[in-house]
């Protein structure tokens, strides 16, 4: 099963299994389900979703999602049970509530920000708007390369004028009131859960900030091509499901 895996990545993963406590963590759109055209229809592929379950049924192992999603979109389309912890809006929201308060200032700079990326967003066919609870994002994966690149260079005058975390995805920028990012969620998760170590998985520019944040004992996964500052890589999500049953696998010979 574990054949197309990387022999360096197997081992690493052996190791993690025989640690203390341990913290599952991963990105959903790229690692956990592939890539779609329109973002409503991801979903986990099979495997890494049983993968996931299994590992968090084991004791001593913490698992985790975090995405960019908005936290209540990333629960309805994962379908995870609620042993997965769910990490929302690159960070932004926990299934235990918000990093930081949205008051009142923030929600105003919310709606300033929705109703200029709208405006944008109807002069470049296919370019579309999705708010979430803390921020505004702005997709132009549908959008030709052209009317996306306007679109982009727009969305960024504008920002000039905004007090926002501004985060570059795949064919979307975000722009969020409150300050945080993945890098900062893996942080908490690791304390809130006494994590001997980090196992995390992205495939995405977001995910980033989480591998530089990983520690000695620490698995940063990128999924894909591109630059990254993961130790490891993999080619696409099946990888991602062999890895994780893989890990699965290892687990429960270490806790038996």
């Amino acid at each position: 099963m574990a054949d197309g895996l990387p022999t360096d990545l197997r081992e690493a993963l052996d190791r993690a299994a025989h640690l203390p406590r341990l913290l599952i963590a991963c990105d959903y759109d790229g690692t956990l389900a592939p890539i779609v055209s329109n973002p409503a229809d991801a979903r986990p592929l099979p495997a890494s979703a049983a993968a996931l379950e299994e590992l968090a049924e084991l004791p001593a192992t913490t698992v985790s999602l975090i995405s960019g999603r908005a936290l209540a979109v990333l629960r309805a389309l994962s379908g995870v049970s609620d042993r997965v912890h769910l990490v929302g809006s690159h960070g932004s929201e926990f299934d235990t509530g918000f990093v930081s308060p949205v008051d009142a200032r923030a929600k105003a700079l919310l709606e300033e920000i929705e109703r200029t990326l709208d405006g944008i967003a109807a002069e470049y066919p296919g370019a579309t708007v999705e708010l979430k609870p803390a921020s505004v994002a702005l997709h132009v994966r549908n959008a030709s390369p052209a009317d996306g690149d306007a679109a982009m260079r727009r969305a960024n005058e504008a920002a000039a004028q905004w007090d926002a975390q501004v985060t570059d995805g795949k064919a979307v920028k975000e722009f969020a009131v409150i300050h945080t990012d993945k890098g900062q969620a893996v942080d908490i998760l690791r304390d809130q859960h006494d994590a001997s170590a980090v196992v995390f998985l992205g495939d995405d520019v977001t995910d980033e900030k989480a591998f530089r944040r990983m520690r000695d004992g620490d698995i940063g996964v990128k999924v894909g091509p591109g630059d990254t500052a993961a130790a490891y890589r993999v080619d696409e999500p099946q990888d991602v499901a062999e890895a994780l049953q893989y890990l699965v696998a290892a687990r429960r010979r270490a806790r038996s």
